[in-house]
């Protein structure tokens, strides 16, 4: 459970931290599309890398269970729509999912390859 704490702990600041400097003043949410990208790739390379249980605690679970956000990315999802702004949802559905998932792969492909 400490390795899940103090992983999560640095996770969210780090999320907040680049959300902050990236969706500054911004219509689109650059901040939560980059760390969701970002934490897809690097949670491929954990499992691909087969690294300790204790270790994929504080880097998995931890650091990118807060890092990458499905309830901020759900919330931005809604507003779009909401406001009539189909194209940018359309966009940022597509780069999450289709990203997120084409870089967890790579990512897991890397760590395998190491």
């Amino acid at each position: 459970m400490i390795y899940v704490t103090f992983g999560g702990f640095f996770g969210a600041i780090s999320r907040f931290a680049i959300n902050s400097k990236l969706s500054k003043n911004n219509v689109f949410p650059k901040g939560t599309l980059a760390v969701n990208l970002v934490g897809s790739l690097l949670l491929g390379l954990i499992f691909g890398l087969e690294l300790p249980t204790n270790t994929a605690l504080l880097l998995g679970t931890g650091f990118l269970g807060a890092f990458t956000t499905f309830s901020t990315l759900s919330l931005e999802m809604v507003n779009m729509i909401q406001g009539g702004r189909r194209k940018q949802w359309l966009m940022y559905v597509s780069f999450t999912y289709g990203g997120g998932l084409t870089l967890a792969y790579a990512g897991f492909l890397l760590g395998n390859w190491f």
